[in-house]
């Protein structure tokens, strides 16, 4: 578990230094520069995910990883629409604004809410506690931060932009419900 724990802190940690340690973000980038910065950002967080994909996949067959619930028989009825839909929110935050994106101001957010919700409905174990719920907790305490700091004005929107989103992510969700996820992690999203 600790390496999952040790890959959270760091992934995490690097995506919260603008709520967390703004001051120490502002120093390093006034020392060194953003471009040092950002480097320094990519690296620790691409160690961070490496390290807590490891981990998870590590503390799940631990014998530390306690087993709270089974997964019910109806959560992959509910678990499957539920990270559909994360994943076309999180496509429209990488595209201009569209209707999506101005309604719900950070849909990259609610995204990542909305997938960990969904993935601690289907998994009922310590590892999956620990890792969800850390995100989903992040999530939280980001929406929170950023309300503080105002919510952005998308001005113009364009539907194309949900479109494209709406295809990416169903694209995307296409290809991890048919292989990508037992590939990746080893675990049907629709148990047989």
């Amino acid at each position: 578990m600790i390496w999952l724990i040790l890959g959270l802190l760091l992934f995490l940690g690097m995506h919260s230094a603008q709520m967390a340690f703004a001051g120490v973000r502002t120093n390093f980038i006034e020392k060194r520069g953003d471009s040092a910065w950002k480097g320094f950002y990519s690296l620790t967080s691409i160690v961070g995910l490496v390290l807590l994909i490891w981990g998870y996949g590590q503390a799940r067959v631990s014998d530390w990883n306690l087993f709270f619930y089974a997964t019910p028989s109806w959560s992959p009825h509910v678990v499957a629409p539920l990270v559909w839909l994360a994943l076309i929110l999180v496509m429209a935050s990488q595209f201009p604004a569209g209707r999506i994106k101005a309604a719900v101001k950070h849909p990259m957010i609610l995204g990542v809410k909305i997938w960990a919700f969904a993935h601690l409905l289907a998994n009922g174990d310590l590892a999956s506690y620990l890792l969800f719920g850390a995100f989903l907790a992040w999530a939280i305490w980001n929406r929170i931060n950023l309300k503080h700091r105002g919510d952005p004005n998308y001005g113009t929107v364009a539907i194309q932009y949900d479109v494209i989103s709406a295809v990416v992510g169903t694209i995307l969700f296409a290809v991890l419900f048919a292989w990508g996820h037992i590939y990746l992690f080893g675990v049907s999203p629709w148990p047989v």
